[in-house]
Order: structure tokens, then sequence, then C-alpha cells
């Protein structure tokens, strides 16, 4: 692996990983926040509804890398839908690792789910490992579940600021990664919620039709600033900052 910004030198994904230190940036009000994405060179983020088809192996090696930097790990339920997640780290050498660097070995994992529509069949639901936060606007109860499951209600649409004042405040979250998908996203960055943008860009097209990074979010130049740059085999791995609303 290269990278290429923000000095040249040759590096491997592991010491990139390592140096990623996002918990002592923690607001008041909310967690760090960073968003990871793979897209196409004409945008798309997934290829037969499914995102994991865009990136390589290395692609993956950094979202397992960025999931272990983290205390929490938020996600869509159209994305639990198409990607039925398991237990966020089901090897125990990787929640050993996680403990030693100060995390807790599960990262929280939350899910935005407006009408409770989701897999409860899904590993992350039937390992009993870890435990789910979910933030919805559903008055329905949520079955019995292996994985212990803690339901925040919204009266109207859920409060994407008002769900981050909570992880922070009520559960001690300190960092969190969104992995989508492209609405929540969207959400995200328009509520002012995203920090860091990890985007890899994979040297595939993709055609057709299909969402994009963010989808539903209003036209307006977003300046943002480029913290590294790598690449390995033509895919390059972008992390992007955004600049401090002034």
């Amino acid at each position: 692996m290269r990278r290429l910004l923000p000095d040249a030198a040759e590096t491997t994904l592991d010491e990139q990983i390592e140096s990623i230190e996002l918990s002592d940036l923690a607001l008041d009000d909310r967690p760090y926040t960073i968003t990871n994405f793979a897209l196409t060179v004409d945008g798309r983020a997934t290829l037969e509804g499914r995102s994991g088809k865009i990136g390589s192996d290395t692609d993956t090696a950094m979202l397992v890398g960025l999931r272990t930097r983290v205390d929490a790990l938020m996600i869509g339920a159209g994305t639990m839908r198409a990607e039925r997640y398991g237990r966020i780290f089901s090897d125990p050498a990787k929640r050993e690792k996680r403990e030693a660097d100060g995390l807790q070995g599960d990262p929280l994992a939350v899910l935005v789910s407006g009408r409770l529509g989701l897999p409860w069949d899904a590993g992350l639901f039937t390992d009993g490992g870890g435990e789910v936060v979910i933030f919805t606007q559903s008055p329905a109860e949520v079955p019995a579940t292996a994985t212990p499951v803690h339901v925040e209600r919204h009266s109207d649409a859920v409060d994407l600021t008002e769900a981050m004042r909570y992880l922070r405040q009520e559960r001690g979250i300190r960092s969190l990664l969104c992995e989508g998908g492209p609405r929540l996203h969207a959400q995200l960055i328009e509520a002012g919620l995203v920090d860091e943008l990890f985007v890899t860009h994979a040297p595939k097209l993709g055609g057709g039709e299909g969402p994009s990074l963010v989808q539903g979010l209003p036209e307006e130049e977003r300046l943002l600033d480029v913290a590294w740059l790598l690449e390995e085999d033509g895919e390059l791995f972008a992390r992007y900052r955004v600049p401090a609303r002034v």
C-alpha cells in the first residue's frame, strides 16, 4: 500500500488504522462521527443491491479496521435488511484487542428504523453477544431476541441530533462509525453530525441506476479537507475531514 497524501511513503493498512485516535475528539453533546462507503468511479454505492460487491478484500479490511477504533456502529434499516449483519466482532481476538485499546469488546450496534421493519432472525439479534440500541418512531413492540435490545422511541421521525445526544450523554459513546445507507448518511451530513468520511474509490464502473454515497441531500457546496489518500492495486482509500462550521 502506498500513501499518496499527506506525505508520499510506503505504508500498511494496519499502520494507518492504528494511527486513528477518535475517542478524545468527542463533543459534549454527541460522539465524534465517521462514515464509511465504497463507490465505483461512476458513483454507484451498490452493485446488485449489495455494497460488498464494490470494494476489494483490502476495502473489507479497512472497514473492519475502522470498526476496531470506535465505541459504536450505526446503520439504517435498509442496510440491515440488505446486509443482514451478524455480531460485529465474532472473533474473540478482535474483541480482546479492542479491550486492550480501552474499548468495549463489542461495539454498541445502533439501528435507525422508522417502522421497525428489521430482519429479526439475523445474527446481530440471534447471536447474543453485544447490545443493540434502536431509534424508531414506531410504537410496535420488538420480538424477544438473544442479543439485548433497547428501543428509544421518537414521537415523529427519528431525530438524529437527539439520538446522538442520547448516545453520548446516556451511553457514554465517544466515537461512532456509520456504515449507511445513503439516506442515513445524507441525513447525518445535513444535520451537521459527521466529522469524517472514509471513502473507497474502486476502479470499477457500475452503470445502471442505484444509490450513491448520499441520497436526498440538498444541493449545496460542502468543502472537505483531505486527511489522507492511500492506493493499492488501483483502489483509492480517502479520508476526508469536514471543516468545523464557523
